[in-house]
């Protein structure tokens, strides 16, 4: 079989490579030897946001693209990114008033023209923001988003997938060779392909990958493991807190999935991407991070899901993990079959990294650059307004009840039309398998999503995991299985 473009790694910015390589109508072939975002684009903070700490590091270039890659992300999908207001307490701060107060007046300056609400000072009137906190209550308040990184992912490969690109998870590049005519590479599930060009998305792996290929590059990654653990609900509200450390780090903590909070993240060296476990002392970091903030405190015993991601951060020659830098850089080695590596990113530039993917594929292809996603919607994303949106979803299928409608609704915006056409009731939906899911949007994932396990249907398509009852594995599985 021969394909244009051999994409190893299926990752956010595989995913997106592929889309925009799917636009240009290339043939492209991307391999995941497990789940599509099963390791750290799956792991994420799950924000959508300019990156306010970089402002720190002079990095003025990546949070500008960010914040301007923030507003095109809220327009293309707005079924799995929304808003979402910051509050920074000054408490404990270890940067003087003025410092935050500019380092947000320029991160207002950069997202230049902006849907969200700018950056202002902790009022006395905001006692929804104050009430959870403990001690002094001076502060600001600013805005970002939040996105649902797995399936932020998996947009990007159901539109590549739209556009003929073949995505092949569960499938290993076990070896791969340059030939006269590009690369011949052999894979898990048997096949030996043949690609002009192969692009190194392999995230934590890409050096591994380069090894195997006996390829020498320039660049080098770093591994940083980053840490997140989930709790009963710390405050009321869908705002989040930024909350600054001693040692100069700052933790989130975001409302999450209805009933929890999500408190992260770490930066801890690793040398293997096998080392993404969260560690005792990272949960007892991050609970103490919160505990001198907010009245109510939490212990590890309150931890109800922890999760840890290694972020493939290109080497810059900092000392310190949370110093390196978030921006990418990609290389291309041209001796002989090109081949394209990418060191670094974050999932907020995902699209632009792919764009810049295909300013240095298009020429070594022989094709004419184009942008092709920059106003482009995802799968589902067709939509005005979410609220009037979710109110339509709920009118049009009484039958899924209020909390499961909305759940539905952010996960597969317009895509509901699909999946649900034809059915008029709950018997419609086939069995209920637990906590609202049924067969009908399992067979779902399986057919539409590449969904095999259990696993990636309760934690990665969605993240009914945590809300899980006894035998409700067991019945995924089976639906999966038919």
């Amino acid at each position: 079989m021969e394909y244009d473009l051999l994409i190893v790694g299926g990752g956010i910015n595989g995913c997106a490579i592929a889309r925009e390589a799917s636009l240009y109508g290339l043939k492209v072939l991307l391999v995941e030897k497990d789940d599509l975002a099963s390791h750290t684009s799956s792991a994420s903070t799950k924000l959508i946001h300019g990156g306010l700490r970089y402002l720190e590091s002079y990095e003025f270039r990546l949070v500008r693209e960010a914040l301007h890659e923030r507003e095109r992300l809220l327009s293309a999908a707005p079924h799995l990114i929304r808003p979402m207001t910051f509050v920074l307490p000054h408490a404990h701060s270890v940067r003087p008033w003025w410092m935050v107060r500019t380092g947000l007046y320029l991160y207002d300056v950069l997202a230049g023209t902006s849907s969200l609400p700018r950056s202002r000072v902790l009022h006395a009137r905001d006692r929804t923001f104050t009430d959870p906190l403990k001690g002094d209550h001076k502060g600001f308040v600013y805005s970002d988003a939040w996105v649902d990184d797995s399936r932020l992912t998996l947009a990007n490969a159901v539109d590549a997938a739209a556009h003929d690109a073949e995505i092949a998870t569960r499938t290993e590049l076990l070896s791969a060779r340059r030939g006269g005519d590009g690369w011949t590479a052999e894979l898990s599930d048997g096949r030996t392909v043949q690609a002009r060009m192969l692009v190194n998305a392999a995230g934590p792996w890409v050096a591994k990958l380069l090894e195997r290929l006996h390829v020498t590059t320039r660049s080098r990654v770093r591994l940083v493991k980053g840490s997140h653990i989930v709790v009963p609900r710390l405050f009321e509200g869908e705002h989040a807190y930024i909350l600054q450390q001693p040692d100069r780090r700052i933790v989130f903590a975001i409302p999450y999935e209805g009933g929890f909070t999500e408190i992260g993240t770490t930066d801890v060296p690793v040398q293997r991407p096998e080392d993404a476990v969260c560690s005792d002392e990272e949960v007892r970091y991050l609970c103490e991070a919160v505990n001198r903030y907010f009245t109510r405190q939490i212990t590890e015993a309150d931890v109800v899901s922890k999760w840890s991601g290694v972020r493939p951060l290109h080497d810059d020659g900092e000392a310190r993990a949370q110093n390196v830098t978030r921006d990418y850089v990609l290389e291309t080695d041209s001796e002989g079959p090109p081949l394209l590596s990418v060191f670094g990113g974050k999932i907020t530039t995902a699209r632009a990294l792919a764009e810049e993917a295909m300013e240095k594929i298009a020429p070594l292809l022989g094709i004419e650059h184009r942008h092709k996603t920059r106003a482009r919607m995802f799968p589902g994303g067709a939509i005005a307004s979410f609220d009037d949106w979710l109110a339509k979803a709920q009118a049009r299928w009484p039958f899924l009840g209020a909390y499961r409608a909305q759940r539905m609704a952010h996960a597969y915006g317009r895509c509901m039309e699909d999946m649900l056409r034809g059915i008029g009731d709950e018997a419609g939906m086939g069995q209920d398998l637990g906590g609202g899911l049924t067969e009908v949007e399992v067979r779902w994932m399986r057919d539409h999503e590449w969904a095999r396990t259990a696993e990636d249907v309760l934690w990665r398509r969605s993240k009914i995991g945590l809300h899980a009852m006894p035998g409700m594995t067991e019945r995924v599985e089976r639906v999966l299985a038919e």
